[in-house]
């Protein structure tokens, strides 16, 4: 018989790892995490991010040593700029007049790998989730060992969390497959060398028209673009732009007379536009608590547009709170079938809040915007409030 409830985390990524992390010192658990890629699949993920100053501001609290090693091996996030192509610069923000520390711009295989080594034993690699359910042995899933082939089982679930992604088996499986509401936006991402003389250091973006581009420094001595540019209801990206001459043509200021900053991303954009990884915006409903002892967590529990670089840091924020509950339910000898709901209360206004700021703060990537006006609210007090409420109002661990 089972003597010590069980919980399995499916998926390593920013949420999963950081709850197996937070989770790993318990002899009180039976602890399984199932990652789909194997162990050294992420070593070369090839786009950065920049994660917000809330997220390591929850983490600190929660879970203070990961907090510390993100940080000592990251670039800081201390400034946001957003000027036109030109050069005009309209916005100059300093995030500490509404953060209470920096946030951190990172590789996305950097920071896999600092997330999964304390954990490396924890997590079975290569384990391709098949099937999740409820039988007569309560919550079960099975997988497929990607080394060997071999079909495996787990029974007697207490707690399963959906940390698989924006496409996630778990959420589909408890709540049910849900369309994903575009917005009508391509976004690339591409990830390259600095070089020499490189103008970019921290987080700028850069408007011709409704185009944008995003780019930042990363340790390593990279730089992370992501461009953007309308595209139809459809969601089609059309072929013709993803040519390297009609990305140059999207960013190019009426003059012919880029920003130096400008002049050497679209030139990096043509370079590299073999490394280009294409997609669209979309967002979803906001769902964790799918069932009795079922938790979905991460772009699992809500997936949102990357504007405000919220996905990765919601992700944290969520961490942070599913280990608190789990321990507090663990140390007080509470049933773990309550955790997701509880979960679910705690967080469910705080992350509709920051999915809804999200997609608004998206009103000058859309077709027909106007940068200069939309930028110029967000300097406006309503929208640097929401921008305080964002960065400073994270959860806190249970007294």
């Amino acid at each position: 018989m089972q003597s010590r409830p069980r919980v399995v985390v499916a998926g390593s990524g920013i949420a999963g790892s950081l709850i197996t992390s937070g989770l790993a010192d318990r002899d009180d658990i039976d602890l399984i995490c199932l990652e789909r890629v194997g162990a050294h699949e992420h070593m070369d993920a090839g786009t950065g991010l920049n994660v917000g100053p809330n997220a390591l501001k929850a983490l600190a609290a929660v879970m203070p040593e990961r907090a510390q090693t993100i940080i000592a091996n990251s670039l800081p996030w201390e400034r946001w700029t957003i000027s036109l192509t030109d050069g005009r610069v309209l916005m100059d923000l300093p995030l500490d007049t509404v953060a209470d520390n920096p946030g951190i711009r990172i590789r996305w295989a950097e920071l896999y790998a600092l997330l999964r080594q304390p954990i490396d034993s924890r997590i079975r690699f290569g384990a391709e989730l098949k099937q999740c359910g409820r039988g007569e042995d309560g919550l079960f899933v099975t997988y497929t060992d990607r080394a060997d082939g071999s079909e495996n089982r787990i029974d007697g679930i207490d707690l399963l969390i959906g940390g698989d992604g924006r496409y996630s088996q778990v959420r589909d499986h408890f709540f049910g497959a849900e369309a994903p509401n575009f917005l009508g936006v391509c976004l690339y991402r591409v990830l390259f060398p600095a070089g020499d003389n490189c103008p970019i250091q921290d987080y700028g973006q850069w408007f011709n028209g409704s185009n944008r581009l995003l780019a930042f420094r990363v340790p390593g001595d990279f730089v992370y673009c992501a461009g953007s540019f309308p595209i139809g209801a459809d969601g089609i990206i059309p072929d013709a732009m993803k040519q390297p001459a009609s990305l140059r043509l999207a960013y190019m200021p009426a003059d012919g007379k880029p920003s130096p900053q400008a002049a050497y991303l679209i030139d990096a954009i043509q370079r590299y536009s073999d490394r280009i990884h294409w997609a669209r915006l979309q967002d979803g409903t906001v769902r964790y608590n799918g069932a009795p002892g079922v938790l979905a967590v991460g772009d699992s529990a809500h997936p949102m547009v990357p504007t405000l670089g919220q996905g990765a840091t919601q992700a944290v924020e969520d961490a942070c709170v599913v280990v608190d509950e789990i321990r507090w339910a663990l140390d007080n000898g509470v049933g773990l079938d309550g955790v997701a709901a509880r979960v679910e209360a705690r967080r469910r206004e705080r992350v509709q809040f920051v999915v809804d700021f999200s997609r608004e703060a998206t009103d000058t990537m859309l077709a027909g915007s106007d940068p200069v006006q939309g930028t110029l609210k967000k300097l406006q007090p309503a929208f640097q409030t929401r921008l305080t409420t964002l960065y400073r109002d994270v959860p806190v661990p249970r007294a």
